[in-house]
């Protein structure tokens, strides 16, 4: 199946593959958003590419939390050169204004993206390593000319010119241990123990009624899980959080640039005002103690004061933090705090800026020593929880450019967005007053970083 932009890339034989780099295909890793948005660009520029995607679907992490609602409108959604091939083809865009669920991102956009495309996106195609072939990451002379190597879970390898990892997050959510590593005894409460966003009104009803939930996590995600959890009844609901106060988490209310958001908090408050969610501060997870159904979740605090709650599930609203394993043997520049390049560190610090404030970047901010590797999406920003769609959008058009040889397109970065950024949307309120959120719930996934867009992813950002 050719697809919509020429001949179907095919894995060759190791002894028949090209010798030069040039010859091979661009291989993009994930199917997500900006996955698929890269192989849009570069199906543009008349780039030879491949999608591996390790899920059985196109969008697999979004899949994941399609119940949510997210906090932007269509018109940030959608990639511009994904837009214009998918309209050469006869596909009507959404409602600009519309704020899609996961299941609406993947039915109305990838999905359709990701067919225009055919066999160039491999579904159960999980990326184990990448390499250069021949060299680990110790040699130097010839590097550049070698092709890519990259090995499949199911042990299959391909070859390729360049690489764009657009993997996501959210396969690697971040512990409950507060202190970054896991709590004494995590691995082994495993089985109760939920991360963000599960499907509390639908599909994972019955493991949350009627049980005693634990939400730890002081973001959108906890916000919105929360709020489902109240809608059952008979349904205790404690919530812990580090900081001595969850002023942060309630937000700004009525004066919140997003007033879906300002609602989430509003309504959270307003729970742990009447005491329907019981709400701990200063709770440093340092332990669970598994007793047959229930768990035992112990917090030590700096100062060695300790406290505990006991509860039936727990949900780990705790973010999610890259896992750059899979290029171990590639030459990367990380910064040593956030796992982004360095160069990108200091424009997505969470300690600096929101969603909203982070300038636009691309190529050059988001290059390796690793000539022709490049992460982008959620996964770029390692632990910053600032990452939106729009934006990895713009690092898929500006990496392209730069494998294209187009420098001058590559570092002509931009970002068409409010004044504010996507987080002074003004829209979620209508929205709501008009149809109701599907999932009863006000606000969305993107307060940690997720697959969405996510990241995660795919993933995530704070508001789209």
């Amino acid at each position: 199946m050719s697809g919509c932009c020429g001949p179907t890339a095919v894995e060759l034989e190791p002894s028949r593959q090209a010798a030069q780099p040039g010859d091979l295909p661009i291989v993009v890793i994930g199917a997500g958003p900006v996955g698929l948005a890269a192989a849009a660009h570069l199906a543009e520029r008349g780039l030879d590419f491949v999608v591996l995607e390790a899920g059985e679907q196109a969008g697999a992490s979004v899949a994941r939390w399609s119940h949510v609602r997210v906090f932007s409108p269509w018109k940030y959604d959608i990639d511009a050169a994904a837009r214009r091939l998918l309209e050469a083809g006869g596909w009507n865009a959404p409602d600009a204004e519309w704020l899609p669920t996961g299941a609406e991102l993947i039915d109305d956009y990838l999905a359709p993206l990701a067919e225009l495309f055919g066999d160039r996106v491999r579904t159960g195609a999980k990326v184990s390593a990448i390499s250069r072939l021949g060299y680990d990451r110790v040699r130097t002379a010839g590097r550049e000319q070698a092709p890519f190597l990259i090995r499949l879970a199911d042990g299959g390898e391909l070859h390729a010119r360049a690489v764009i990892d657009a993997s996501g997050t959210y396969a690697t959510p971040s512990v409950l241990g507060a202190s970054g590593l896991p709590a004494h005894g995590e691995a082994d409460a495993g089985e109760l123990v939920d991360h963000a966003l599960p499907d509390v009104l639908g599909a994972d009803r019955d493991r949350y009624a009627g049980k005693h939930v634990l939400v730890v996590g002081a973001g959108h995600s906890a916000a919105t899980t929360l709020l489902a959890l109240a809608q059952l009844e008979d349904t205790p609901i404690t919530w812990a959080i580090r900081a001595g106060s969850a002023a942060r988490a309630y937000g700004g209310g009525e004066a919140d640039a997003l007033p879906a958001r300002g609602a989430l908090g509003t309504r959270l408050h307003a729970h742990v005002t009447s005491g329907r969610i019981r709400l701990i501060t200063g709770f440093f997870t340092h332990a669970l103690e598994r007793d047959v159904e229930q768990v035992r979740v112990i917090s030590r605090d700096p100062s060695g004061a300790e406290q505990s709650v006991s509860a039936d599930r727990i949900v780990a609203a705790t973010g999610y933090r890259p896992d750059h394993t899979i290029a171990g043997e590639l030459r990367l520049d990380l910064d040593p705090i956030l796992g982004s390049t360095r160069a990108l560190a200091p424009l997505i610090d969470p300690n600096a800026h929101s969603c909203g404030t982070v300038p636009a970047h691309g190529a050059a901010e988001l290059a390796h020593p690793e000539d022709g590797y490049y992460a982008i999406g959620v996964k770029s920003y390692g632990r910053a929880p600032t990452f939106l769609l729009a934006t990895g959008y713009e690092q898929a058009r500006s990496v392209v450019a730069a494998l294209a040889g187009d420098w001058e397109a590559a570092r002509d970065v931009r970002l068409d967005l409010p004044e504010t950024g996507v987080c002074s949307s003004g829209l979620a309120e209508a929205q709501e007053q008009r149809v109701g959120l599907a999932t009863g719930i006000s606000g969305g996934l993107l307060g940690t970083p997720l697959p969405l867009a996510t990241a995660g992813a795919s993933q995530g950002g704070c508001c789209g």
